[in-house]
C-alpha cells in the first residue's frame, strides 16, 4: 500500500507540474482557466472595435503635428470601453434571429454579459497598426517631410499603399513564426502582463462606493475643463520656463533654463499633454525604469552637454543652438535644404558643395552617438547578461512539453498557414508595383525593397526573442539608414522608404506576435485575433493618410516652425527629426557626415564605446558577484535614455519623471490600495479628457481663427534660447557676442 500510495503521490505532482506555467510571473498573473462558451465575435465588439480604432487613429494623428503631441494608448481604450461594454449589454434586446446563409445558427446583438473576451479584442481593435504603442503609422512621416518639409507632391494613392504595405508586411512571416515564440511558455512576453492584469483587474466585482468607471468619469471631466487653461487661455502654462522670465538678456541662463530649447533646468509644466508627450503616460511606466531613464538624461542632458558645449567646444558647437533637431551651414544660419534639392528629388552636388558642409546641434549631434551606442550595447548587454538564457529557454520551448496555456488554445481553431503565405505574397506584390509604377513619389527601386524585406525577416525571430524573453526590443531605424545612405546615397525618400520597410515590418511584427502572446494568454480564438489585426490596421492607416492629407492641407505653413506665430501649436517636432535624418542619411549620406568627407566621423567610436560597455560590467559583477547593484547597470538603458530628444524636450522629460516618482513611488508604496484600483484608471482620464478638449478647441476656436493675444498666449519666453554663444556670430533674432 505504501509503494501504491508513493505512485499516486508521484503522479498527481506530474499532472499538477503541467497545469502550471514555468516562469513565474505568468503562474502569478495569468490563469489556468478557459470558458469556451464566451461569445467573442459580437455585435459589441465589432461597434465598439471600429469606433475605438477610428477615433484613436483620428486622435493620434491629429495630435501627432502639434509641439507636445498627445498618443491616446492602448490603456485609455481598455479603460473606456468597459462602461460602453456594459451599458450596451444592459439595453441591447437579446432577440435572436437567423442570418441568411449561416444555416441554422442563431445570432443575437445581446448574446449575455459584456466578457473579457469582448475586451481584449476591442482592445486590440484599436492598437491594431500601432507598434508598441505609438500613436500613428510610422510611414505618415515619409507623406509629411514630402509635403511640408520638401514642398513636393505624393498622391493620396501612393500614401495609402505606402502605410498600408509597411504596416501590413509584418505580418506574413510574424504568423509562420508563432510556433517559436507564442506558443511556448519560455516566451512569455512580459509586456503582455501589464495587460492581463489590468482586464483582470477591470472585471472584478465592484465593491467599493467609489466604482473604477465613477472615477474614470470625474477625472474625464477635470481633464477636459483643465485644458482649456493651457490648450488655449494660457498657452504658458505649458512651458514655464521661469529661469528665462528673469535672466531675459542672458542668452547662456535661457539656454540653461529653457524647456523647449535648452536644457530645462527649473523648467515644468501644468499640461498634461507635455507630461504624456512623447514617452507615454508616466503613471504606467515602472518606477525602476523611469529611476534608469532618469539617470541617463541627467548624465547626458547636465554632464556631457554642458561639457562638450561650454567646456571644450566640440564641433565648433558655440556657433549654433545647444539644443536643436535643425541642421546648420558653418555661419550659424541655418541650412537652406530646398537649394541642395534638384528638380529630380535628388542631390544637386554643385549647390551642395557651394554652400558647405552640414552641422548640428551640440544635443543633436550627440544624439545620434548615443543612438549608436545604444544600438551595440543593446545587443552585446542581451549577449552577455541573457544569451545563456535566451538559449536555454529556446531549446526548452523548441524541445518542451506544452504547457497549460498552450493546451487550453488548442480548443480553438487554428491559423492556417497559407493565410499567412497568402497574405505576404500580395503584400510584397503591391509593394512591388507601387516601387515600379510609382516610383518617382517614392524613389525605392525594386531591389531596395527585397533587402528591406530580407533585412526585416532576418532580423524578426531574435529580436522577437529578445523581447520576449527581455522586455527589450533593439530597432533597425539607425542601422537601415545607415545601410542605405552608404548603397544609394542622394535619394531622400528612397532612404525613408528603405527605413520604413526594413524596420517598420520587423516593428509590426513583433507587435503582432506580442498581441497574439496576449490572445493566448487570454485564450481568445486566434482566427479571431488575425482577422481584428488586419481590418483594424487597414482601418487606422486609411483615416492616418486621410487625416494627414487634410491637415496638410488645410493649415498655412504647417510644421514651418520659423514661418509660424509664436504660440502656434503646429510644429511637427516628430516630423522635424525624421526630416533631418532623411537629409542626413538620404539626401546628403552618411559619408559626407559620419565619414571623412563629413565633420562626424569621430561618432562612429560611439559603436565600439557601445559593444564594450557592458562587455566590463559583466566582467565586474564576474569579479564581485556578491555586489548586487552591478547587475543593476543597465547600459542600454542609461545610454538610450534621451532617445527621444528631439523631438522630445527636457520640459517633457523633467515633468515625466516627476509624475512618474509621484505616482510609481509614493502613492504606490504608501497608498498601494488607491493605486491598484485608480492609478491605470486615472492615465487613462488624463489622457482622453486632453484629447477631446483639443479637438474641441481646434474646430470650434482655432478653424474660426479665434485666437488670444497677451503675455500668456506667447510661448515660453525663451527668445535667446536658440541663439549662438560664439563671437561673431549673427542669427536673426540674436545678439552678436
Amino acid at each position: 500500500m505504501g509503494t501504491l500510495a508513493m505512485e499516486t503521490l508521484e503522479v498527481e505532482k506530474v499532472v499538477e507540474e503541467d497545469d502550471v506555467s514555468p516562469i513565474e510571473e505568468v503562474r502569478l498573473t495569468v490563469t489556468n482557466s478557459d470558458d469556451p462558451s464566451l461569445p467573442v465575435w459580437t455585435f459589441r465588439m465589432w461597434f465598439l472595435g471600429v469606433l475605438s480604432c477610428a477615433l484613436l487613429s483620428f486622435l493620434n494623428q491629429f495630435f501627432a503635428y502639434r509641439t507636445e503631441p498627445l498618443i491616446i494608448t492602448q490603456i485609455s481604450v481598455q479603460v473606456a470601453s468597459l462602461p460602453l461594454g456594459r451599458f450596451m449589454a444592459s439595453v441591447l434586446p437579446t432577440t435572436k434571429f437567423h442570418l441568411p446563409g449561416f444555416g441554422p445558427r442563431q445570432f443575437s446583438l445581446n448574446p449575455g454579459p459584456f466578457n473579457m473576451k469582448e475586451h481584449v479584442l476591442i482592445s486590440i481593435f484599436a492598437n491594431a497598426g500601432y507598434a508598441f504603442g505609438n500613436g500613428s503609422a510610422y510611414a505618415v512621416g515619409i507623406v509629411n517631410i514630402i509635403k511640408a518639409f520638401y514642398h513636393r507632391n505624393i498622391s493620396f494613392v501612393a500614401g495609402w499603399l505606402l502605410i498600408i504595405t509597411t504596416q501590413v508586411l509584418g505580418y506574413g512571416w510574424a504568423g509562420l513564426l508563432r510556433k517559436y515564440v507564442v506558443e511556448p511558455a519560455h516566451m512569455w512576453w512580459p509586456s503582455t502582463l501589464v495587460q492581463v492584469s489590468l482586464f483582470r483587474a477591470l472585471h472584478e466585482k465592484e465593491e467599493q462606493r467609489m466604482s473604477r468607471a465613477k472615477f474614470f468619469l470625474i477625472a474625464l471631466i477635470c481633464s477636459f475643463s483643465w485644458y482649456v487653461f493651457p490648450g488655449y487661455l494660457f498657452l504658458t502654462l505649458t512651458n514655464m520656463s521661469w529661469v528665462c522670465w528673469i535672466f531675459s538678456k542672458s542668452i547662456t541662463a535661457q539656454q540653461l533654463g529653457s524647456g523647449l530649447k535648452g536644457l530645462g533646468l527649473g523648467a515644468f509644466t501644468l499640461d498634461w499633454s507635455a507630461v504624456a508627450a512623447f514617452m507615454f503616460s508616466p503613471l504606467i511606466c515602472p518606477f525602476f525604469a523611469i529611476v534608469n531613464i532618469f539617470v541617463g538624461f541627467a548624465l547626458i542632458v547636465y554632464v556631457v552637454i554642458p561639457i562638450a558645449y561650454w567646456g571644450y567646444d566640440v564641433y565648433d558647437a558655440k556657433k549654433f543652438p545647444i539644443f536643436s533637431s535643425h541642421l546648420f551651414a558653418a555661419d550659424g544660419q541655418q541650412y537652406n535644404i530646398s537649394a541642395i534639392v534638384n528638380n529630380k528629388f535628388e542631390i544637386d552636388m554643385p549647390a551642395y558643395e557651394a554652400q558647405g558642409k552640414i552641422h548640428m546641434s551640440m544635443f543633436f549631434a550627440l544624439t545620434y552617438g548615443f543612438g549608436f551606442a545604444t544600438i551595440a550595447s543593446t545587443l552585446s548587454h542581451v549577449g552577455f547578461f541573457y544569451g545563456r538564457e535566451i538559449y536555454q529557454r529556446f531549446r526548452a520551448s523548441y524541445k518542451g512539453k506544452d504547457d497549460i496555456h498552450t493546451r487550453l488554445m488548442r480548443k480553438y481553431k487554428d491559423i492556417p498557414d497559407w493565410w499567412f503565405f497568402l497574405l505576404l505574397a500580395l503584400t510584397v506584390a503591391v509593394s512591388l508595383v507601387l516601387c515600379t509604377a510609382l516610383k518617382d513619389q517614392v524613389q525605392l527601386p525594386w531591389w531596395g525593397l527585397i533587402f528591406a524585406c530580407f533585412l526585416a525577416f532576418f532580423f524578426t525571430l531574435p529580436i522577437s526573442i529578445i523581447t520576449a524573453t527581455t522586455n527589450q526590443t533593439p530597432g533597425l531605424n539607425i542601422i537601415t539608414e545607415y545601410i542605405m545612405g552608404l548603397i544609394l546615397p542622394g535619394r531622400p525618400i528612397a532612404n525613408v522608404c528603405f527605413k520604413v520597410y526594413g524596420y517598420m515590418s520587423m516593428t509590426q511584427a513583433i507587435s503582432f506576435l506580442s498581441d497574439f502572446k496576449l490572445g493566448h494568454y487570454m485564450k481568445i480564438p486566434p482566427r479571431s485575433m488575425f482577422l481584428v489585426q488586419f481590418i483594424g490596421t487597414i482601418i487606422a492607416g486609411t483615416i492616418n493618410i486621410a487625416v494627414a492629407m487634410w491637415l496638410l492641407n488645410s493649415i498655412n505653413h504647417i510644421c514651418q516652425d520659423e514661418l509660424l506665430p509664436p504660440d502656434s501649436p503646429w510644429t511637427c517636432p516628430g516630423d522635424r527629426v525624421f526630416f533631418d535624418a532623411s537629409v542626413i542619411w538620404g539626401l546628403v549620406g552618411p559619408k559626407r557626415i559620419f565619414g571623412a568627407l563629413g565633420n562626424y566621423g569621430a561618432l562612429n567610436w560611439f559603436f565600439v564605446g557601445g559593444a564594450l560597455g557592458p562587455f566590463f560590467v559583466w566582467l565586474m559583477h564576474k569579479a564581485f558577484p556578491n555586489q548586487t547593484w552591478i547587475p543593476l547597470i543597465n547600459l542600454p538603458v542609461l545610454l538610450g535614455a534621451t532617445a527621444y530628444m528631439p523631438p522630445a524636450t527636457a520640459l517633457n522629460y523633467n515633468s515625466w519623471v516627476f509624475v512618474g516618482v509621484v505616482f510609481n513611488f509614493f502613492i504606490f508604496r504608501y497608498r498601494k490600495n488607491w493605486w491598484q484600483r485608480y492609478n491605470y484608471v486615472l492615465s487613462a482620464a488624463l489622457d482622453a479628457g486632453v484629447a477631446f478638449m483639443g479637438v474641441f478647441i481646434y474646430f470650434a476656436l482655432t478653424m474660426e481663427n479665434k485666437g488670444l493675444t497677451w503675455w500668456g498666449t506667447g510661448g515660453e519666453h525663451c527668445a535667446l534660447a536658440k541663439c549662438p554663444t560664439a563671437k561673431g556670430i549673427q542669427v536673426d533674432g540674436c545678439p552678436v557676442l
